[in-house]
């Protein structure tokens, strides 16, 4: 059985109840090409069902909430199959499993858990602002991850009397601080109009980062480690980088 939800946390936690005595069971809320005795069962939130499950699973494990927070984050198509087998770990344990990396579910959904976390870090380098003719900032990526939101709080103390948006165009959706107060909202496309010395910026700025370049010395292995080729699209000193 095949059990669809919508996505959301309490949508994952009634699927999980639903499903937890069908040894077969398959938790998703992506499309899925059913197969030959694939069987579908759309699972409609039942938020009461959702605060039952998650009082038990809170009773085993505390911080549960938020690695299944991090799993639903996961741009992974098995994130949420294996947080199923990762809550259904912890529910036959009755205590925190997330250090039993010997058992496959826990050492997939820490691993999971660990890119999310990871891709955060990273993004907190790698986002670039463009300065828009209002003034405010505006920074284009598409995440590995759902982590928008996550985002917001390092950047808000980064530039606090800086409005900016964080638009993640994979998934048509942004994270934006008007000033104030911050909020996550869906956006398809943007146009944006750049300040008359936002472009003068982006070519001093790449005149940099090649001028201390030594071509003798690359180190193009190491390069991609540090910055991995998948996040060079959104960055103005690598466009119209050879790949190599």
């Amino acid at each position: 059985m095949i059990y669809f939800f919508d996505g959301s946390t309490n949508g994952f936690l009634t699927a999980f109840l639903t499903g937890y005595h069908d040894e077969r069971a398959r938790v998703t809320s992506k499309k899925t090409q059913l197969t030959i005795g694939d069987e579908p069962y759309y699972i409609k939130t039942d938020d009461k069902l959702a605060e039952r499950a998650k009082a038990r699973l809170l009773y085993f494990d505390p911080e549960c909430m938020h690695d299944l927070d991090l799993l639903l984050r996961s741009g992974d198509s098995d994130s949420e199959q294996t947080a199923y087998l990762y809550f259904k770990t912890l529910a036959k344990s009755g205590k925190p499993v997330r250090n039993m990396l010997s058992i496959p579910a826990v050492f997939s959904a820490v691993e999971k858990m660990r890119r999310v976390g990871l891709e955060v870090h990273r993004l907190h380098g790698f986002i670039r602002f463009m300065e828009t003719a209002s003034g405010a900032l505006y920074a284009p990526f598409s995440p590995d991850n759902d982590i928008c939101d996550l985002l917001l709080p390092h950047f808000r103390a980064r530039l606090p009397k800086y409005p900016f948006v964080l638009h993640d165009i994979t998934r048509k959706k942004c994270a934006v601080y008007d000033g104030k107060n911050s909020f996550v909202a869906p956006l398809d496309k943007a146009e944006v109009l750049l300040s008359a010395n936002e472009r003068e910026w982006q070519a001093l700025f790449t005149r940099y980062f090649h001028a201390v370049n030594i071509p003798s010395r690359e180190r193009l292995a190491q390069q991609r480690n540090y910055l991995p080729m998948r996040y060079r699209k959104f960055m103005v000193e690598t466009q119209g980088e050879k790949k190599r």
